[in-house]
């Protein structure tokens, strides 16, 4: 049993979750990846390196960005995205806070 109880209304529990679900797919991690290695990138670029289609891209490019992962610049009628600093920042600190407190507990 837990000495404290969870809301699970928690602020910091709905956004880890809304990250979390950000990174729920393989394509999203591989977005990241590529973004991370490349600084910008158009959903085009993305598409020649996976093997989905340019909507698929489109769809998981969004994800990331309503989660605050990643940033997207209009240029003329294509998207430029890149890695959000911030919410990278972010994400590190929610995930380190919470393997943190999961080792200290863990038998």
């Amino acid at each position: 049993m837990s000495e404290y109880t969870l809301e699970l209304n928690d602020p910091v529990l709905i956004r880890s979750a809304a990250v979390a679900k950000a990174l729920g797919h393989p394509a999203r991690i591989a977005i990241l990846k590529i973004l991370g290695q490349r600084s910008t990138c158009f959903c085009g670029d993305i598409t020649e390196l996976l093997p989905l289609a340019q909507s698929t891209v489109s769809q998981h490019l969004k994800a990331l960005k309503d989660a605050g992962l990643i940033s997207g610049t209009i240029e003329g009628v294509r998207t430029c995205y890149c890695l959000n600093p911030e919410g990278v920042r972010e994400l590190n600190t929610l995930l380190s806070e919470f393997t943190n407190e999961l080792a200290e507990t863990c038998c």
